[in-house]
C-alpha cells in the first residue's frame, strides 16, 4: 500500500533538516571501521591485555584476529525485577557465539536504576542524567576496541534509550538488542490504581496499599502496565533492533533463552567480516525513527519518549521536534488499550497477538516504512511475525503473526481502531510549548480553564491537598522540575490526587516542566513545558490565579493575561540549592549545567560535527574505505 502522505512528508522534513549532521556522523562511522576484525588495530601488549583472562580456546580465537568477537553489554542488576533475567545472559550468549565460529566477552556494565523506587525520593533527580551516564558507561565499555558487534542488555527507562545511545556513537559495530521479558499478570491495574487513590484519600493505610502494590510487582521481569519500559520494548522491534517478537515473552521460560541464544548468533553473523555487515548506524535511519515515533503513537506509549527518541536521533545526527510527533499523531490511529490507556497489560496485549499484528496493521495502513534495514537484513515486514520452540524444544521458529485480534478490546485492526489518532499532542502559547498525552483523558476533560494555582515542588501540592484546599477549579503550574533545576524528575506523587478532585467534579489540570511518563493519565497534563523557567521560560511569570487554559483539541497552552501586564513580569526564583546536594546530585551538577532543553531531548551532548578534513563524497577515510555521503550511497554501495 501507498505511504500516507503525512509520513512522507514528515519524513522528507526529517532528512532534509537532518543533512548535514547525518552526513557527518555517517563520515564518522566510516571512519572508525578498520579491515578485518576491530581488534587487530591494537598493539599487542593492548591486545594481550583484552584476552588474559579468557578460557584457553577463546584466547586462541582471539589471538588469531580471525573470528569475530561480541561485546556484552549489560545493565544487570538484581534489584529492577525487569533486569534481574540477565544474571545469567552472558553464560547463555557466550556459548551460542561459540556455534557460530565467535568470542564473546563481558564489555561492561552499565548503571540501572528503578524510577519505580525512586519516585518522590531525591535519587528521582538523578534519573533522567542517568540516561546520559548510561550512554557513557556503554562508550567506556566499547573503548578497548576489541570488538565487532555487541549485544545489548535492558529493558527498563533510561535504559535502552541509553544504551542505544552509547551503541550509536559505535554506530559502526552492529548491535542487537535482548531484552528479559514481563512478569507474569499480577493484581489488575485498575485495582492497583482504585487502592492508591484510596491511599490518597485516607480510606486504607500503608499495609493494604503495599499489600496491594507488592500483588501487582511480585516476580522477575518487568512491570506489566505500557509505561516507559515496555515502551522502550515496542520500539526496539520496530526499528528492527530485536529479533522479531522478542518483546514480551516472560523470563525464566524455555523460549525466552532460546531468544537469547538467536539473538546472540545474530550478532555474530551481521560483523564487517560477513556478507551481512550491518552497522547500527545504518539500521537506525530517518525512516527507522519515524517507524519509532509511529509505534509510540499508535500504541499510546510512554510520554518520555518525546524525550528518549529526539536523543536517540540526535546521536544518529537526525533532528526530530515535537512537530513531528504532533503531525504524526493526527493521522495515526490508536490500535492498543493498555494500561494506563486501558485495563489490560502487556502479557494481555501479546497474547491479542502482539506486536507482529500492530507492525503488520501500520505496514498495511501506508503508515511505517517497510524500506528499512533491520538485524535480520531485511524490510520491516520480516518483523510481522511471532517466535515459537522449534523442534524438540530447541532454537526458535517464526510465524506469520495472527491475521485477526484475540481481544479487540485491546488490540484492533487499522481500519478499526479505538481512535482515529495517536493521543499525542504539542499544545503551545505563551506559557511555551509541552506535550499532552491524551488517549486516557475523556473528550470532556481535554479543555480545562481554570486560576492559576503555583507550586514550586510536588510536596507543596501534596501538603496543600492533604490540608483540603484545593477542593476547587484549578490549573496546577508545578514549576522548578525542567533539568537545569533538578533533573525533570517524574511527578506520580500528584495523579493520584488529581484524579480524586477530577472524579469529584472539580476542573483540574496539571502544566509543568516536570515528566510524568508512562503513567500518565485520565487528567490532563501538559508536560516537559519547554524552555523551562531557569533557561527564560515563561512559565515563570504565572501567579496564583491567573486564568490558564489547557486544550489538547486547538493545541493551546496560554495564560490569558492581558499582553502589557505578562511582559511587565519578571521570572519567578525560588531557593534551588537542596536539589544540588545530597544522594548523589552533587556528582551530577555538570548534567544541570549543560544540559539542554526539553524539545532537543534534554541531552548533555550535541548533534555530530563535521570531520576535521574536509570529506568528499569519494574520498577515503584513515584505512582506506571509501566515505559515503548518504544512506543511499550506502544502500548502493550493498547493492553491487
Amino acid at each position: 500500500m501507498a505511504l500516507h502522505p503525512v509520513l512522507e512528508t514528515v519524513t522528507a522534513r526529517i532528512i532534509q533538516r537532518s543533512k548535514p549532521s547525518r552526513g557527518a556522523y555517517l563520515a564518522h562511522l566510516e571512519a572508525a571501521r578498520v579491515k578485518g576484525v576491530q581488534r587487530g588495530a591494537l598493539a599487542c601488549t593492548n591486545l594481550a591485555h583484552g584476552f588474559a583472562a579468557f578460557p584457553a580456546n577463546d584466547k586462541l580465537s582471539l589471538k588469531e584476529l580471525k573470528k569475530p568477537s561480541v561485546a556484552i553489554v549489560s545493565a544487570y542488576n538484581d534489584m529492577l525485577s525487569a533486569h534481574q533475567p540477565f544474571e545469567g545472559f552472558p553464560a547463555l550468549i557466550k556459548d551460542a557465539v561459540r556455534d557460530v565460529g565467535a568470542v564473546a566477552q563481558f564489555a561492561g556494565g552499565t548503571p540501572a536504576m528503578c524510577d519505580g523506587v525512586t519516585q518522590g525520593q531525591p535519587g528521582m533527580e538523578l534519573s533522567l542524567f542517568s540516561r546520559d551516564a548510561i550512554a557513557m558507561a556503554t562508550a567506556v565499555a566499547l573503548s578497548h576496541n576489541m570488538f565487532d558487534s555487541a549485544v545489548y542488555l535492558g529493558v527498563c527507562d533510561k535504559i535502552v534509550p541509553g544504551l542505544l545511545i552509547g551503541a550509536l556513537h559505535f554506530g559502526h559495530l552492529p548491535a542487537v538488542f535482548v531484552p528479559a521479558g514481563p512478569m507474569t499478570t499480577g493484581l489488575s491495574n485498575s485495582e492497583k490504581a482504585k487502592i492508591r487513590q484510596l491511599y490518597a484519600q485516607g480510606k486504607v493505610g500503608r499495609a493494604e496499599l503495599l499489600e496491594g502494590e507488592s500483588q501487582s510487582y511480585h516476580s522477575a521481569g518487568t512491570c506489566t502496565f505500557y509505561g516507559t519500559a515496555n515502551s522502550n520494548q515496542m520500539l526496539m522491534e520496530v526499528m528492527g533492533l530485536h529479533l522479531p517478537g522478542a518483546a514480551f515473552i516472560t523470563p525464566n521460560t524455555p523460549l525466552r533463552d532460546e531468544l537469547t541464544k538467536a539473538a546472540a548468533r545474530r550478532a555474530a553473523v551481521i560483523t564487517a567480516q560477513s556478507k551481512e555487515y550491518l552497522p547500527v548506524g545504518h539500521v537506525v535511519d530517518e525512516k527507522s525513527i519515524v517507524n519509532a515515533i509511529v509505534a509510540l503513537l499508535t500504541t499510546g506509549g510512554s510520554t518520555n519518549h518525546t524525550l528518549h527518541l529526539v536523543a536517540i536521533a540526535k546521536a544518529a545526527g537526525i533532528v526530530i521536534d515535537w512537530n513531528d510527533f504532533d503531525e504524526l499523531s493526527k493521522v495515526v490511529p490508536l490500535l492498543t488499550r493498555i494500561y494506563p490507556n486501558g485495563n489490560a497489560d502487556v502479557n494481555h496485549f501479546h497474547a491479542a497477538g502482539g506486536t507482529g499484528f500492530v507492525i503488520r496493521e501500520l505496514l498495511d495502513g501506508g503508515l511505517l516504512h517497510d524500506d528499512v534495514t533491520t538485524i535480520l537484513g531485511k524490510g520491516l515486514r520480516a518483523h510481522c511475525t511471532e517466535p515459537f520452540l522449534g523442534e524438540g524444544g530447541k532454537g526458535v521458529v517464526w510465524k506469520d503473526a495472527p491475521t485477526e485480534s484475540g481481544d479487540e478490546a485491546v488490540l484492533r485492526k487499522v481500519t478499526a481502531p479505538f481512535s482515529p489518532d495517536g493521543g499525542t499532542v504539542l499544545v503551545q502559547g505563551n506559557l511555551g510549548r509541552a506535550v499532552m498525552k491524551v488517549s486516557a483523558v475523556k473528550p470532556e476533560h481535554q479543555t480545562v480553564e481554570a486560576p492559576a494555582l503555583t507550586f514550586n515542588s510536588q510536596e507543596d501540592f501534596m501538603d496543600a491537598y492533604k490540608a483540603g484546599q484545593l477542593d476547587r477549579d484549578f490549573v496546577a503550574v508545578l514549576r522548578f522540575q525542567g533539568p537545569r533545576a533538578n533533573g525533570m524528575p517524574e511527578l506520580h506523587a500528584l495523579t493520584p490526587a488529581l484524579a480524586n478532585l477530577q472524579d469529584a467534579g472539580r476542573h483540574v489540570a496539571l502544566v509543568t516542566d516536570g515528566r510524568m511518563s508512562g503513567a500518565s493519565g485520565k487528567v490532563p497534563a501538559a508536560i516537559h513545558v519547554s524552555p523551562e523557567i531557569l533557561a527564560g521560560g515563561p512559565l515563570g511569570l504565572v501567579r496564583d490565579g491567573d486564568i490558564i487554559r489547557v486544550c489538547a483539541r486547538t493545541g493551546t497552552l496560554e495564560a490569558l493575561v492581558e499582553s502589557s501586564v505578562w511582559h511587565s513580569r519578571s521570572l519567578a526564583t525560588a531557593d534551588l540549592t537542596p536539589n544540588g546536594v545530597g544522594m548523589g546530585r552533587e556528582l551530577f551538577a555538570m548534567f544541570r549545567n549543560s544540559v539542554c532543553e526539553a524539545e532537543k531531548g534534554a541531552t548533555t551532548f550535541g548533534l555530530p560535527s563535521p570531520v576535521a578534513t574536509t570529506v568528499g563524497l569519494h574520498d577515503k577515510d584513515p584505512v582506506g574505505n571509501t566515505v559515503p555521503g548518504s544512506d543511499e550511497d550506502y544502500s548502493m554501495k550493498k547493492e553491487a
